[in-house]
């Protein structure tokens, strides 16, 4: 039984969670669709760190859809890059879901909850049928299926303000644009190979030689993945999304979408178009890269201007990005070591910095900041949780965050890129300012007179300060991550072919 299981392991990776939404649907009220969701998504939390394992020792997983092999049939093929990142979104599922049980009965009534968390395992089964997957097509297919669900999650906010439906509304006009450009790249990419096998449409690339075609596609996937995943200036619809959306989906999409985007953005820019051209490379380097770097500065100095916690995170999130992107620019094994790795820690550290606006929320009943003076007294360890991730996402040793920074800077002087690498730290003293509002306003202003407001509840502080824990752990000992990080780096410089100018 348990050799039949390990066999079938990518298949039930995907189908554990596709197959438990429509029975959450049929539980009722929110507390046993809660019980349900929770154990659903630590089976796939389960299943992911089985199939981590067998990447991490080198095992590549083949797995054939109903017998059939590719590429004619669909395959789910599991590599330390992918395994690496269904690792980080089951385990944000197994930790957010606790996390939710107090947070969302407090934002949604009782008898919409059962839908909501239905909502909730359709995204975690679309993000690990994107990962997974390595079928070109198929991950269009599972990228629709968690976006419509998360368009629903993120409606589902208006319960608490109606601004809810206009941001999910926006998010779905940006995230259908997206999908359109990218499914019409895949099309083109048919066109031109006749495949949609990712390892086949690599081979038959790489034969077929330069054409508009294959540059037309080239370019509307990396349109429609930049919406995805926020690329500035792309960014638009993520600010409001994460603002208006309930506490707990914020966390979870922090910690999980943007990553899985990106992780698209790797497998095809590296695994299946490989940079057999020219014109690759100079898109990342002329057009991504100015971006990314835009993005690392704009989004930090909007940050710091904004009132909202949740919107000045969500506005971080868009820096955050760019340093991800800037990495992928460098095109050398540190820098994609770098991105890999930031997609790890950034989902660590943002995920627990939204779970403290969320706690924040469900105790003062607001996340505005000039709300939240001497809230530091009153909820000592939810506020103490802020500064941990706080200084995480400055960058500072002994966090997580400093890992990430350390390695692009390492990255950019490989490339004798100074200026770049100035403009890496020089970016990251602006996360001061915005963590130091937060912190001024909690501790050093005084609370205002006859408000009450008490602790989080724990089964809302232990999921927070686990992601807080692990910002810390692998800041101290990163050789986890860095080392899975550095293997699917090497993977993909490996099967790819940089036509780089230094």
């Amino acid at each position: 039984m348990i050799a039949l299981i390990e066999q079938h392991l990518p298949a039930l990776q995907v189908v554990i969670p596709l197959v438990a939404a429509p029975l959450c649907m049929m539980l009722g009220r929110g507390g046993l669709a809660w019980i349900f969701a929770s154990i659903v998504a630590l089976a796939t939390f389960a299943v992911s760190t089985a199939l981590f394992a067998q990447a991490y020792g080198g095992t590549i997983l083949s797995y054939h859809m109903g017998g059939w092999a590719p590429p004619l049939g669909i395959e789910y093929r599991v590599d330390i890059l992918n395994a690496f990142v269904l690792l980080i979104v089951s385990g944000s599922a197994a930790l957010v879901l606790p996390y939710a049980r107090r947070s969302i009965a407090a934002e949604i009534p009782a008898e919409r909850q059962a839908l909501f968390y239905t909502a909730f395992l359709l995204c975690i089964a679309g993000l690990l049928g994107v990962t997974i997957t390595g079928d070109a097509f198929n991950v269009f297919v599972f990228l629709e299926i968690s976006s419509l669900a998360t368009y629903a999650l993120v409606a589902s906010g208006a319960w608490v303000n109606k601004r809810a439906l206009t941001a999910a509304y926006n998010y779905l006009i940006m995230g259908t644009i997206g999908a359109t450009f990218f499914v019409i790249g895949i099309g083109m990419l048919y066109s031109v190979t006749g495949t949609l096998n990712m390892a086949d449409l690599a081979v038959r690339i790489a034969d077929h030689g330069d054409s508009s075609t294959l540059r037309m596609g080239f370019v509307l996937i990396l349109l429609g993945i930049g919406l995805k995943l926020a690329m500035f200036p792309l960014h638009l619809w993520l600010p409001n999304a994460y603002a208006y959306a309930p506490s707990a989906v914020t966390a979870f999409l922090a910690a999980t979408a943007t990553k899985v985007a990106v992780y698209v953005m790797l497998r095809f820019m590296f695994t299946v178009l490989g940079f057999d051209y020219e014109f690759q490379a100079d898109t990342l380097r002329m057009v991504v890269m100015p971006l990314a770097i835009i993005a690392m500065f704009a989004a930090s100095l909007v940050a710091i201007f904004q009132d909202d916690l949740k919107r000045m995170l969500a506005y971080s999130s868009i820096a955050q990005i760019g340093y991800i992107l800037l990495g992928l620019t460098f095109l050398n094994e540190t820098g994609i070591t770098a991105s890999i790795v930031h997609l790890f820690n950034h989902a660590v550290t943002k995920a627990a910095l939204f779970m403290v606006a969320g706690c924040f929320i469900f105790s003062a009943g607001t996340s505005s900041i000039s709300k939240l003076a001497g809230i530091g007294r009153d909820m000592p360890w939810t506020t103490a949780a802020f500064v941990a991730g706080g200084l995480s996402l400055i960058g500072l040793p002994l966090t997580v965050g400093f890992i990430s920074k350390w390695y692009l800077v390492l990255a950019a002087f490989e490339l004798g890129w100074w200026p770049v690498a100035l403009m890496i730290m020089a970016s990251s003293l602006l996360a001061i300012i915005y963590v130091w509002r937060v912190v001024e306003t909690a501790y050093l202003q005084p609370a205002p007179e006859g408000v009450t407001r008490k602790e989080a509840p724990l089964s809302m502080l232990i999921p927070t300060w686990t992601f807080v824990g692990l910002s810390v752990w692998f800041g101290v000992n990163a050789m986890l991550t860095t080392t899975a990080a550095g293997r699917a780096a090497s993977a993909l410089i490996g099967s790819s072919h940089i036509l780089w100018k230094d």
